[in-house]
């Protein structure tokens, strides 16, 4: 056998049969058709879950692309005044809105509304401002009560503003403007603070708008209503085909207040040019017939957000239009306190026929405290020191009597209480006592701090509401109290317990201030068997040594008028208290009372005073409100400065507290002075806790 090496030993050739080769294939064959089954029935399974798990998703998407979901704005519940006349409505108009985020040019798109809707420099200005400072899809006002023309004519140009939404719906409408201002606020577009507090859908809706201040805010959810809504077909650009299904708007429940509608709108107009308040009561019930605080604001204009103009007119108007000077004016009541003050005396025991002589002034420890006839009364009772308003009688008999019991009487009459009132706030004043200064300024209570609060000065603060609930109680003997909400069945007033007697002679002594020897004869009631019952009162805004307060001194150093009344003086029916801010006297509020007064019993007479006036003071207080603002646009036009972020709201809410007064003591810790060189500060709006002790009054 040999054996070979280094050689290779080819390996038999394999065959294949085609029964194997056909087998090889049906299993290839087998394995790829069951991989396109698996995926068949994967791909069948996803489309079954699609088509029938899923169907309501995806049909609500498709849907959605061809169906436009919108809200409607609920149309807001009237204000009703006491006989059911709207002081706040609804009116129907067309109105534009931008929403920012769906911008695509601003400065194309302002430029086109400016052109159509005939917007000023100012409004183009403002509307950029409204922009800039709001963010996502809330939506900023362009324009309400825009015609029929400007309206059609945006519409066709719709494809080219995208964000530009116009639309029918209604806006808030005050029949009377400024004359309701401050009593029921406005309305406004939601802020991103408040969506932060209440994130519904509803308060991103173009057009809707929410309470901002006083009974609008006060009563939001009762008169804000339930939306509607409205699908519509729409193309793939948005522009509506047709109109699918509708369901109507909710309307918000009225709210109905004590307010009679005619008497706020002339109270209101009666104050013209001056800064001031008129509160009237009605001593059945202690319904509040009128709130009036002016000058105030338009809330017809107001609603559509300040722009740069009004915010300008506003912040700086000394007169301070912003402030509820009904609620939120506190002053020292001057010599009104003077009825109060004799009722704590008969309480404490004095004879009304126990007097004093008045020769002008009466030394107090070191100091001469002067009465405001510097040639004095000469022998003056209770009655006498009233309807003169003699302060040396008071001076004199409040040391004996002690100002505890002056000071529970006062609040007896509800002087420094907050009253349950739907309104944002109040400011409850100050009736001073010896705790509460000892509590304040760690200091004791001295004789000059009687005299002072005794002629309602130092110390004591009110503010108008208090001064009628203290009238009205006064002339009713009962423990009313003010009622701004109407309801079918007021509760009845308890006594006071006073004396009726006491009651008597405070109140006969306040008719002879008005149609006896009195301090304001000419408030007497052009109605013949009607006569008023008042008090004047005068209060100290600088010290006598700046000049006496009168008309020729700067506007904001003359002394403050008050004059609270009631009528008829032998049946009480109606009280009403009315503040004039360095009116310079109490001058220039009884005439203010007077006709207002008048206009409860006979108003065409009260009207034609009115009229007489207003040809005066160039119009009504809208149009002088309008004609001003015409004037502002005209100097500075769309150049006005902008108001910063929250400047606007911080105002408001300002306007609701008084200023800060100044420390009732000097540096060294002494009371200042009753008399000076240099001008007091004193309670231009002062705040709720104490002012300069002052010396006097000019009634």
């Amino acid at each position: 056998m040999a054996f070979g090496f280094g050689k290779r030993v080819a390996k038999p050739e394999q065959r294949v049969s085609a029964g194997e080769l056909n087998n090889r294939f049906d299993r290839r064959t087998f394995f790829i058709g069951a991989v396109q089954g698996g995926i068949g029935l994967l791909l069948a399974g996803r489309m079954t879950y699609l088509a029938v798990a899923q169907n309501e998703k995806y049909e609500l998407a498709s849907e959605s692309n061809r169906v436009d979901l919108t809200l409607i704005p609920p149309r807001r519940g009237w204000i009703l005044d006491r006989d059911g006349v709207p002081l706040a409505s609804n009116r129907a108009d067309f109105r534009v809105d931008l929403i920012p985020d769906r911008i695509v040019d601003v400065d194309q798109t302002l430029q086109v509304l400016g052109d159509v809707l005939a917007l000023t420099p100012a409004g183009i200005t403002d509307l950029r401002d409204k922009i800039e400072s709001t963010s996502g899809f809330r939506p900023v006002e362009v324009a309400t009560g825009v015609d029929w023309e400007q309206f059609a004519a945006l519409s066709v140009r719709l494809p080219d503003l995208p964000g530009v939404v116009p639309q029918r719906g209604f806006s808030r409408y005050y029949p009377t403007g400024p004359a309701v201002g401050h009593l029921l606020g406005y309305v406004g577009t939601v802020s991103a603070e408040e969506y932060e507090e209440e994130p519904e859908p509803l308060l991103i809706t173009p057009g809707f708008k929410i309470g901002k201040d006083g009974v609008e805010k006060y009563f939001e959810h009762t008169l804000r209503g339930e939306p509607g809504a409205r699908r519509a077909e729409v193309t793939a650009s948005g522009k509506i085909v047709r109109d699918l299904d509708m369901r109507e708007d909710v309307q918000g429940d009225p709210v109905q207040l004590t307010i009679d509608g005619p008497l706020q709108d002339y109270a209101a107009r009666r104050l013209g040019p001056e800064s001031g308040s008129v509160v009237v009561m009605d001593l059945k019930n202690g319904d509040i017939l009128a709130a009036s605080s002016m000058p105030s604001f338009d809330p017809n204009s107001f609603s559509d957000g300040i722009g740069r103009i009004e915010w300008k007119m506003l912040s700086e108007d000394d007169h301070v239009p912003l402030r509820n000077k009904v609620l939120s004016g506190l002053y020292p009541p001057g010599s009104t306190v003077k009825p109060f003050v004799s009722l704590a005396f008969l309480e404490g025991g004095l004879d009304p026929e126990e007097s004093v002589v008045c020769n002008g002034g009466l030394r107090v420890g070191n100091r001469v405290f002067r009465c405001w006839n510097r040639r004095g009364h000469g022998r003056t009772n209770m009655a006498k020191g009233i309807y003169q308003s003699c302060d040396v009688y008071f001076y004199y008999f409040a040391q004996r009597i002690g100002m505890e019991r002056i000071a529970n009487m006062a609040r007896r009459l509800g002087l420094g209480y907050q009253y349950p009132l739907p309104v944002a706030s109040q400011s409850y004043g100050t009736v001073p006592d010896p705790e509460w200064k000892l509590k304040k300024y760690d200091k004791e209570w001295q004789a000059f701090d009687t005299v002072n609060a005794t002629i309602g000065q130092g110390y004591m603060l009110v503010n108008p509401l208090q001064q009628a609930v203290m009238t009205s109680r006064i002339a009713s003997g009962l423990r009313i109290q003010p009622r701004l909400l109407l309801e079918n069945a007021p509760r009845p007033a308890p006594s006071l317990n006073l004396p009726e007697e006491h009651l008597q002679v405070v109140r006969q002594a306040m008719r002879d201030v008005v149609n006896g020897p009195g301090t304001a004869g000419r408030a007497r009631l052009p109605i013949d068997g009607i006569e008023l019952a008042g008090k004047t009162g005068t209060a100290q805004v600088v010290s006598l040594a700046y000049g006496r307060g009168g008309r020729d001194v700067p506007w904001k150093y003359r002394d403050h008028g008050h004059f609270i009344c009631f009528a008829p003086a032998d049946k009480p029916r109606y009280a009403c208290a009315v503040a004039i801010e360095h009116g310079a006297g109490s001058s220039s509020a009884y005439p203010v009372a007077r006709d207002v007064m008048t206009f409860l019993f006979d108003a065409n007479k009260a009207l034609e005073v009115l009229h007489n006036y207003e040809k005066e003071w160039g119009g009504t207080a809208q149009e002088r409100l309008s004609r001003k603002y015409a004037a502002y646009e005209q100097a500075y036009g769309g150049a006005a400065p902008k108001p910063e972020q929250g400047e606007i709201q911080d105002a408001v809410e300002e306007g609701r507290r008084p200023a800060p007064s100044p420390s009732p003591v000097d540096a060294a810790g002494a009371p200042r002075p009753p008399e000076g060189d240099a001008p007091d500060p004193g309670v231009d709006g002062a705040a709720g806790d104490g002012d300069t002790p002052d010396t006097g009054t000019t009634d």
